[in-house]
């Protein structure tokens, strides 16, 4: 009799553990900015996507496609948006195909999926990598943006080093890291999209403008003439197009914020935000891509913005677009990140949730991120090599692995062949993109002056 007492009152211990335990992580939820606003609207999932997915990317598709060829480029854009399209339907269903539960982050999505420790450290690092490479090229564009802008109108910029436009842009990532939670960024991440939208219809209509009035002919041939040269401009045009469609690395944070019930789940207005963000990218991608190959040909430039000199005025405004859309692209990127960072020194270093914790996790982020751009600014190489490391896991087949272990589609059907046909490209991309990508960064960095 005395063993069975003793055994439901530790049963009973133990289930009060677990309660005390639930509201723990309950409470921190409530805090943390994934989870701490559930009310976001279906078109909040359209321009915080749009944000996410066309960044800095889509002003290096031109040199891309001046890198595969023609109609190798623009068909590697249109695979690769078919692609990230169906594995970002897999992430939307996927985040609620457990009744009852939510996985609110990559991370929990992969511990379900793959076991408790190994899904964590299989999807975790990954999705890291994404979000910190991102912000590292966002730091990059937003410095060289504002640079162009200001230099192209104000002579008496042209001495200021882009090193003190990308400490300015940090600056203001410091004001804007304060926002409490992800939806508290509406604001912020609406004008990025409207900003992306405009400037790549800028630099569209300017490069059709270049090109019929182009006094020359235009060489449509690949820029390297060495087979060396070719292959190694291949691997990073991968690597260019792989970053420009990024997007998944936030997507189950996203449609976190959007309210669920068993009668109208998230799934629902997640994914008529993401169609509508899609249809925008395709807009955007081909237009950018077709139109600024046309007008320059293999004389393209990384960023298409720095080819394109006239009109002074109209450049200048695209310039600046882009630095406030990725104003807000830093901030979509980074706050998964500082869920990440906040969570870990509440329950695991038991700091005190609140301002102060925030404003000095957040700093030493946006600090560090800011001196890696400074110290790296090669926008091609980046592109490339962040682009195929780990852009392309995250959003080409990792999610595609993860339905083919969980749902389980019968061999040879619709959902099975294309998760492997997604998978075969995504690590075809992984395994030869950083290669063209480190290559680029070393040519680029033969001549470079840290901070100079």
């Amino acid at each position: 009799m005395h063993d069975k007492e003793v055994s439901r009152v530790e049963s009973g211990n133990n289930s009060n553990d677990a309660t005390a335990n639930e509201q723990i992580d309950d409470d921190l939820n409530r805090w943390l900015p994934i989870t701490a606003s559930r009310k976001a609207k279906w078109w909040y999932s359209t321009f915080h996507n749009v944000t996410a997915v066309v960044g800095a990317g889509v002003l290096g598709l031109p040199y891309a496609v001046s890198q595969l060829g023609w109609i190798p480029g623009i068909g590697m854009i249109i695979i690769s948006w078919f692609v990230t399209l169906y594995s970002l339907w897999q992430l939307v269903n996927l985040h609620e195909h457990v009744p009852g539960k939510r996985f609110d982050r990559y991370p929990e999505l992969g511990k379900h999926v793959f076991g408790l420790k190994r899904g964590y450290w299989i999807v975790m690092p990954q999705q890291m990598i994404v979000q910190v490479a991102s912000d590292i090229v966002y730091m990059v564009t937003g410095g060289k943006s504002l640079k162009e802008s200001m230099h192209t109108m104000f002579h008496w910029s042209r001495g200021i080093k882009q090193t003190y436009f990308i400490l300015f842009f940090g600056v203001l990532q410091l004001i804007l890291s304060q926002a409490p939670n992800f939806n508290s960024l509406k604001v912020v991440s609406f004008t990025a999209a409207v900003m992306s939208l405009s400037y790549s219809t800028i630099s569209s209509i300017a490069s059709i403008i270049k090109g019929v009035e182009h006094p020359q002919p235009v060489n449509y041939g690949l820029r390297s003439h060495t087979p060396v040269g070719i292959t190694f401009d291949i691997f990073n045009s991968l690597g260019t197009i792989a970053f420009a469609f990024a997007g998944h690395s936030v997507a189950l944070e996203i449609q976190a914020t959007i309210p669920s019930t068993p009668e109208k789940p998230s799934k629902g207005p997640m994914w008529r935000g993401v169609t509508v963000a899609y249809a925008i990218v395709a807009f955007c991608y081909l237009a950018v891509a077709a139109s600024g190959f046309w007008a320059f040909g293999n004389l393209v430039d990384d960023d298409v913005l720095v080819t394109l000199k006239h009109p002074h005025w109209l450049i200048a405004l695209a310039n600046f677009m882009v630095f406030l859309h990725v104003l807000g692209s830093y901030q979509v990127f980074a706050m998964p990140v500082f869920d990440m960072i906040e969570c870990y020194l509440v329950k695991k270093r038991h700091f005190t949730p609140g301002r102060p914790l925030r404003l000095i996790a957040r700093s030493i982020y946006v600090v560090v991120t800011m001196f890696v751009g400074m110290c790296f600014p090669f926008f091609g190489g980046l592109l490339g090599f962040f682009g195929g490391l780990a852009f392309s896991s995250t959003s080409f087949f990792l999610p595609c692995i993860m339905w083919l272990v969980s749902q389980k589609p019968k061999r040879w059907s619709f959902h099975w062949i294309a998760s492997w046909l997604s998978i075969i490209i995504g690590v075809s991309i992984t395994v030869l993109a950083p290669i063209g990508g480190a290559r680029t960064i070393i040519i680029s960095a033969k001549n470079y002056k840290f901070f100079n």
